[in-house]
């Protein structure tokens, strides 16, 4: 846009084109090769198209009124008027969208693109299981949660936040949650489990690496998650820096079936 902008200023418009490496063939009526093109000077155009106003207006109008037909983009109808357009270098990844097919190669470049951005892409899985004990609250992704139980654990047994923090670990190749804080160790007896998120997430930093997606599936039969979801939400988006988007939680039961059943 810049160079056809700036071609503006000597000529009524200017367009992106690149120039034709392949052997151009002319096919004659039965399919065969009528001769090689020369292609000397040629180039294929691309949009977008800049003109003077004025000048392609003018030109639009007077092809109309002349009743011209077959003129295929507005360099053609500027040609047809007797206007100067100049050429610019144009671009390969300048695609021009016209059919279905278009968008959906467009849509797969876009992709491509951002996964090759990604660089390295790791996945890292995580799970964990507390058992109920004594208490009046479980805390689940940082929420608190009023229970007639609470969760057994040398921390605060925070399940979704210990599984969290090993797939980002596993996702790092980092060994688990047991290697960095060991239950052994008293400095952690009752700890909030934000921080093994956050211990996590510095060593993903420290190796130039960011979260793209978190997807957690909580089963319990009890208690129930639904209503505390979005504030679990929030928390998990505030700690990977992500989108609420990007962050999911889902809640299943087990159906009464096998040790979270009983």
């Amino acid at each position: 846009i810049d160079r056809m902008l700036a071609a503006l200023d000597t000529a009524d418009g200017a367009i992106p084109a690149l120039a034709i490496h392949d052997t151009v063939k002319r096919g004659s009526p039965d399919g065969s090769i009528a001769e090689t093109v020369d292609r000397t000077g040629l180039a294929r155009s691309q949009t977008p198209q800049g003109f003077r106003f004025a000048a392609i207006l003018d030109a639009h109008r007077r092809a109309a009124d002349a009743g011209i037909a077959g003129l295929t983009d507005d360099a053609h109808v500027a040609e047809w008027a007797g206007l100067k357009v100049q050429l610019v270098q144009g671009s390969e990844t300048n695609m021009k969208l016209t059919t279905a097919a278009d968008i959906l190669e467009a849509e797969n470049r876009l992709l491509r693109e951002r996964l090759l951005a990604q660089g390295d892409i790791a996945v890292g899985s995580g799970y964990d299981v507390h058992r109920f004990t004594t208490g009046d609250h479980v805390m689940l992704c940082g929420v608190r949660i009023p229970h007639d139980h609470g969760l057994e654990g040398h921390s605060d047994a925070d399940a979704p936040l210990h599984a969290l923090t090993d797939a980002i670990l596993g996702a790092l190749g980092d060994g688990d949650i047991g290697v960095h804080f060991p239950p052994s160790d008293q400095k952690w007896k009752g700890a909030a489990s934000d921080q093994f998120v956050r211990h996590a997430m510095s060593l993903l930093a420290a190796r130039g690496g960011r979260i793209a997606h978190a997807d957690l599936t909580i089963v319990c039969e009890r208690p129930r998650i639904g209503p505390y979801r979005p504030a679990m939400q929030t928390r998990l988006s505030e700690l990977l820096g992500l989108p609420l988007d990007r962050v999911s939680i889902k809640a299943t039961t087990s159906e009464r079936m096998g040790f979270t059943g009983r």
